[in-house]
Formats: C-alpha cells, structure tokens, sequence
C-alpha cells in the first residue's frame, strides 16, 4: 500500500515571539521539522508534503534542503488542522494509498511507532496516534471500548468520569486518502474558535459505520513545542537519549552530560569522547577514536584510531584517516588528512591534503583565501613543515619536503627538497642597549610634557 505523508507546518508560533516559523527552530541541530520529515521517511512514502503558512517561503527553502522530492502547499489562511490537511486534496488528487499526518512541532514521534500506525491501518479506516499521559491536564481523551475508539472529548467538554481517562490525544493520525479527503469534506466550524478541527474525523467515520481504532506510543514521543521553555526541554529530552543510546552501543562518554549531540551524529563503538565536546550536523566518528575535550566538530569523518584534540575544530569538509593526529587549536576545513599524519599545535589547515606520516609543525597556516576564491595546497607523505611555515596557495609540496621555520612557501617545492625563505638574520652590537635608553628618554620628555 502507497504511503504520502503530510506534514502540518503552517502555524506561526506565537509564544515562541520569533520572526522564525516555529518548525524551524532547531533541537540538537536540526529544526523540528527535519526531525519529523526523517521519522516520516522510515514509511518510504511515495509522496511527501509538507502544509506551510506563516513565512511560506522560508519553510518552502527548508524543505528543499531537507528532501527535495517534497512537495510544499500553502494554507493561507490558519482555519484549524483539518482545513490545512485539506489544503493537500488538489496535490494528492489521483493517490491511492494511506495518509498519515504528522505534526511539524512533534518532532519526537518515532519511525517504529509509524510503521505500527500504518499496520493498524490495514485492520481499520482510521487509526489515531495516543499516549497515556502521566499527568492528562487538559489533553483531549481517547475513549476506547476494547480496540474500538469511539470518540475523541475534549477537556472541556469532559465529564468528570471521561476525565480521569488518561488515554490521551497526540493529533497523528493514518487514513486511507479517498475516505479522509470525503470525510474532510463534511467537516464544519461550529465551535468557539470558529475553526475545522482533524478529531472530528473520528466521530463521521463512525457515522458511516467505519471502523477506528487508536494506538499508543511513550508519552516522550508526543512532546509538542510551543515556547522557548518547551524548545528546550525538548533539546534535554533529546540529548539524554542519545547519550544513553551511545553507551549502550560501547561508546564511552567521561562526562555525559557535558557532550552535545547533534540529530545525525554517529559515533563506533570503543570510542572515547572527553568532557564538553560539541558534535555540529553531519558527523560521523569511527571505532577506536579519541575524542579530547572542549572539541568541536561538525560536517567531518574521523577515522578509526584517530586522536583529536584538545580544543580541536573540525569543520565540514574535514576528512580524518586512521592514526591521524589532530591536536590542541588546530583548525581543519575542507581538507584530507592522511594516515598517519599529525598536526598537533596552534595551526589553521584549509582546503588542503595532507600526505600520509607528514608533520605539520606548530604555527603552520595554509593561507588559502585571496579575498575572492579558494585555493588548494597539497602536500606529499613523510613531509616535514617546519614551525610557523605560511603556505600560500595554491601550491604544492612533494612527498618527503621539508621547510624550514618561519618560511612562507610560495612556489612549488619538489619531492625531498627543502624550501626556506626567511631574511637572514644579523646581530648588531649594543644597539638593543642604545634603543631602549632612546625610547625610556623619549618616554619621560612625554610625561613631563603632559603634567
């Protein structure tokens, strides 16, 4: 059975008091609807579409980052969750298959929990998603005779009996596509805030005799974000799962609660990460690594074996092979460091490789940038860059070269030669004495001209 998921993210966020829609603020690095678009993914949809409104167009531009093949349709107009569910009937006129609806600030609901959803959905017309909540407060109840739902109440309008129910609503819901888009239809707006709710889906299915029926995932997977306050509760929630899936999986963190996880990192097992290190988008660590503390990383792989930093920045493009050594403030971006092969101080290597066993001495920068483009240096295996060596690129430097310290390399320097361009140093007698005499005099005639 075909699958299109939708994706309701149109609403502006009011308590959020952000010029950012709401669904695009993110926890642990990713916006909450990156979040539900890659649960949605599990289901292998045959259309994706995401429902925007408030600031369409920036929504519009995350979702073509996210998943290109995602359609985006706009709800101009914010009349309640079923209205903007159907907002997608011209774009899914002709699919057959289920509908599942997902909700752009619920970013924890998980891939099982949908694949159980679209199960159920083959032995009933529609399936909603609940949760038994510790405290209900005021969530609309699901009330259940056996596996049958027969209506969803909310608080308000609640008995005082239907109140201790603590089967609660979580909004999600699965739907063949011609029944919803009918039932869709039938919906009215009699009610105190005058909008189309999706619940009342549940009681026109009965109506014609349809089936329904309700499943229930953990509470943690229905927290909804509405304020700052809830964003980051959110981002705890997410953090402590992480790091507790990481050491179950032989990952060693020495202080957990100080390493910061992004949505996608992955880290092998029989790695060790130090305290206060920070993990951007787009990381992946190998086996056997060594993760130094107060370390950022983002948009690289390190290999397995490799030891990195202290106070290290790895940035996108960065590419670790095993055994490699990248050490106390040493930046690396956009570059390949070989097998083997160190830097270990105080050095800034951008858009360059790296050869195998090469040393990188203290100080080294790789001056890639002439204020409009990019330029790539490379450097051979078993090099040896001397201390506060300046590369400028682009250039390129052949296995087994040397430099020496305090050289700026501007041409190319071929296998085993040693490149050194510095001024040659001369020591002129007594005149450290006569200069500073001059400078300390020069010192007291400003001082007494100013009293």
């Amino acid at each position: 059975m075909s699958t299109a998921l939708v994706v309701l993210a149109a609403g502006k966020g009011t308590r959020m008091n952000s010029d950012i829609p709401k669904v695009l603020h993110p926890i642990a690095q990713g916006s909450m609807l990156e979040h539900a678009l890659a649960a949605g993914r599990a289901l292998d949809p045959e259309r994706v579409i995401v429902v925007a409104g408030h600031e369409a167009e920036a929504v519009r531009a995350a979702v073509a980052e996210i998943d290109e093949t995602a359609e985006v349709v706009l709800q101009e107009e914010q009349l309640g969750t079923a209205h903007a569910v159907d907002q997608t009937r011209a774009a899914l006129t002709g699919f057959s298959g289920d509908v599942v609806v997902l909700y752009g600030d619920t970013p924890f609901v998980s891939a099982d929990t949908l694949e159980r959803m679209v199960a159920a959905r083959a032995q009933a017309d529609l399936v909603v998603l609940g949760f038994h909540a510790a405290d209900p407060a005021r969530y609309g109840r699901l009330l259940m005779q056996g596996d049958s739902l027969e209506r969803i109440v909310e608080f308000k309008d609640a008995s005082e009996a239907e109140r201790t129910v603590d089967f609660c609503n979580s909004g999600l819901m699965a739907c063949d596509a011609d029944l919803m888009f009918d039932l869709l239809a039938r919906i009215g707006n009699k009610n105190a805030s005058g909008e189309y709710y999706l619940t009342d889906l549940v009681e026109l299915a009965r109506a014609q005799g349809r089936s329904v029926t309700a499943i229930a995932c953990d509470e943690s997977e229905t927290l909804g974000v509405n304020s700052r306050a809830d964003l980051a509760a959110a981002d705890a929630v997410f953090q402590a799962k992480a790091r507790a899936e990481l050491l179950d999986l032989g990952v060693t963190l020495m202080a957990p609660e100080t390493v910061y996880l992004a949505f996608d990192t992955v880290i092998g097992r029989d790695t060790v990460i130090e305290p206060n290190v920070v993990f951007g988008p787009g990381v992946t660590v190998e086996s056997g690594a060594l993760i130094r503390a107060f370390s950022h990383l983002e948009g690289c792989h390190v290999s397995r074996g490799a030891k990195v930093g202290p106070y290290a920045r790895l940035r996108p493009g960065a590419e670790l092979a095993e055994n490699t050594h990248i050490g106390n403030f040493v930046e690396i971006k956009n570059a390949e460091i070989a097998e083997g092969a160190k830097v270990n101080h105080l050095s800034y290597i951008g858009d360059a490789s790296i050869g195998k066993e090469t040393n990188i001495g203290a100080g080294t920068i790789t001056c890639n940038y002439d204020g409009v483009m990019k330029h790539r240096t490379q450097i051979g295996a078993r090099a040896f860059i001397g201390s506060n060596t300046l590369l400028v690129a682009p250039v390129t430097l052949g296995h087994e070269t040397m430099t020496a310290s305090g050289t700026v390399v501007t041409k190319d320097v071929d296998h085993g030669d040693l490149a050194i361009s510095r001024t040659r140093q001369e020591n002129k007698t007594g005149y450290a004495e006569k200069i500073m005499d001059m400078l300390r005099a020069k010192k007291a005639r400003l001082t007494k001209g100013s009293e």
